[in-house]
């Protein structure tokens, strides 16, 4: 998003709830607005830099999706069993992101053009 504030509350009015958690996750350079209706959860983002990886999507693509999440019950077997599959993942490791979550992405070059989080609850 190129304004946060504008299209968390762009949201808020199309979904009938409120952004119930921000938080700024520095190693990616982002801010990020969560909002919440029944099980989905949309995860809005803004990048904090011109040359940041957000910054440069936005660029590139405009304003939109850049990406979905799957929640995971163990990241770590999950990563094992996509690589077995033949998937090409972005790290080898999950990462430290939003929302107290170990994520890591798959590269959209195996899933359609479409780029794919996986997650996990810390514990």
């Amino acid at each position: 998003m190129k304004d946060l504030s504008a299209s968390v509350s762009l949201f808020e009015k199309l979904l009938q709830t409120s952004c119930y958690k921000t938080e700024i996750v520095e190693s990616e350079k982002v801010a990020t607005a969560f909002l919440q209706v029944g099980e989905t959860k949309i995860e809005l983002l803004e990048s904090q830099t011109e040359d940041g990886v957000i910054a440069k999507f936005i660029q590139k693509k405009g304003e939109g999706i850049h990406h979905i999440a799957f929640e995971v019950e163990d990241i770590y077997t999950e990563i094992e069993r996509l690589k077995k599959e033949g998937f090409i993942l972005l790290s080898n490791e999950p990462k430290n992101g939003a929302d107290n979550k170990l994520v890591c992405f798959l590269h959209p070059k195996n899933t359609n053009s479409v780029l794919i989080e996986i997650c996990q609850q810390k514990k």
